[in-house]
């Protein structure tokens, strides 16, 4: 299998993910900073289910450019 190929059906896979499992990610912020005090906020945030539908149109189209590029 060519690599652009395999980057196709790995986005695919991810796109699957997001979309079935649903996806996450934490962030932290600075939220008070008082000299050498600082308190900081740990937020949770989902990804999207767009962004899944997102990636696997565009894992789709990498791996068909990928299977149909000569070399």
């Amino acid at each position: 299998m060519r690599p652009l190929t395999i980057a196709g059906i790995l986005v695919i896979a991810f796109g699957a993910f997001v979309l079935i499992r649903g996806a996450s990610f934490t962030s932290r912020r600075d939220v008070l900073k008082v000299g050498d005090v600082q308190v900081t906020a740990d937020e949770q945030q989902s990804i999207p289910p767009w962004a899944g539908w997102l990636a696997i149109v565009a894992g789709g189209a990498i791996a068909v450019t990928g299977a149909r590029r000569r070399t």
